[in-house]
């Protein structure tokens, strides 16, 4: 592969910028678009949040719960880390939501708990907020498909369920998505004039706070106002510039057209684009992005064609970040221009991987980030990266207690 056919000039870095910006504009005033732009009806205490409540967190195939404590300032997780489960049965042909509550409820077993707390739960797949602090499921990701949850609430069933099988009590559940808890959890430091949860890891995407008056599709009967968390779903962004490999890893995807943006940057995808390249290699199917960075990261015992392909797809992943959120950074700086520090708490193995050779998956997101703001016309907006340990817990605690 002579040709790099993943590189992306600052030009076409900012003309993805600047179509991501039109794309969300479109989805904060119209339903059914490439960028959903989901409002979550949750207005989050920044300070003085006290309290306890279980936080459950179920990502692509790790299930975790915990207790988390706010107390005069100080936040505490037991256990330290979350009590966790793997659930990649949960992508079996066949489970059903009896099975997957079954599952989530095994930490009842195991830990101790308030006798009477709140659930907060980070659920990572595209669900629409509905005014009482549940989620409806929009559709499944990440290989999982139990339809008789598709377009159901999802937090009162479980809740309903944890309350039949314990004997302490779930008061209440606010759904929320991980970008979102992710979101929630930089407000601890009110030193930014604005904030934005990304994730990048298995899959993709971000979330910010848009003021009600700019998003024409609120239900005027809510009688919502004021700053709104906003889950713009952004795996689905189909960015300019893509590339015909990009067109088969899509086209061999089962989704086809869907999550183009999360095919072309995220962990589940890369390791598909980087065999896409060399299909008569002999590399297995499964391979992902953690053995795609073992190439990059192991180059003399790797062929000299695959340890540059890899560093190509990893940079471009990175690029494609940047220029997504330079754009989400411009739609916010529109509507509040006095904008100029904003809060990015990044979650995800792959945005805090470690690589040799080339600079880091953070890093190059952060070097990108301010080269396309500034050819953007918005230098002056300084954006901070934040790692939040067990981000999902604190910002779903937040939620819980808000």
């Amino acid at each position: 592969m002579k040709e790099n056919i993943f590189k992306l000039s600052p030009d076409q870095l900012k003309e993805i910028a600047l179509d991501l910006q039109k794309k969300v504009e479109t989805g904060l005033n119209s339903e059914k678009t490439e960028i959903q732009c989901i409002p979550t009806y949750i207005k989050p205490k920044t300070l003085g949040v006290e309290g306890q409540a279980t936080v459950l967190d179920l990502g692509g195939t790790n299930y975790r719960a915990a207790v988390v404590s706010f107390r005069e300032g100080s936040t505490d997780i037991y256990p330290a880390e979350g009590w966790s489960k793997d659930l990649s049965i949960m992508k079996t042909k066949g489970f059903s939501a009896k099975e997957l509550f079954a599952e989530q409820a095994a930490f009842l077993r195991d830990l101790t708990l308030p006798q009477k707390s709140p659930i907060g739960y980070c659920f990572s797949y595209p669900a629409e907020c509905l005014p009482d602090g549940d989620a409806k499921l929009l559709r499944w990701t990440k290989g999982v498909d139990i339809q008789e949850m598709i377009e159901e609430p999802i937090g009162k069933p479980l809740r309903d369920y944890l309350n039949e099988k314990s004997e302490v009590e779930f008061t209440a559940v606010k759904v929320i998505n991980d970008t979102v808890a992710s979101l929630f959890a930089g407000l601890s430091d009110s030193s930014f004039d604005a904030y934005i949860g990304l994730i990048v890891g298995t899959g993709t995407n971000m979330a910010t706070f848009i003021h009600s008056d700019k998003i024409g599709k609120l239900d005027k009967a809510l009688n919502w106002q004021g700053l709104t968390p906003i889950n713009l779903e952004s795996g689905n962004f189909r960015p300019p510039h893509l590339t015909e490999i990009d067109e088969q890893v899509d086209l061999a995807s089962g989704t086809q057209g869907a999550q183009r943006f999360e095919k072309a940057v995220s962990g589940m995808y890369l390791g598909k684009i980087f065999t896409a390249l060399f299909p008569d290699d002999g590399f297995e199917p499964s391979f992902d992005a953690k053995a795609m960075t073992d190439i990059i990261n192991k180059p003399d015992r790797n062929k000299k064609k695959h340890v540059k392909a890899a560093r190509r797809i990893y940079k471009r992943s990175a690029k494609l970040v940047a220029a997504s959120l330079a754009g989400l950074v411009a739609v916010m700086v529109s509507h509040q221009p006095e904008i100029r520090k904003v809060c990015l708490t990044a979650e995800g193995s792959l945005f805090w991987s470690k690589v040799k050779g080339c600079k880091e998956y953070n890093k190059l997101v952060s070097k990108h980030l301010k080269n396309t703001l500034e050819n953007l016309g918005h230098g002056e907006v300084k954006v901070k990266i934040v790692e939040i340990r067990n981000a999902n817990l604190i910002g779903s605690a937040v939620a819980a207690l808000s």
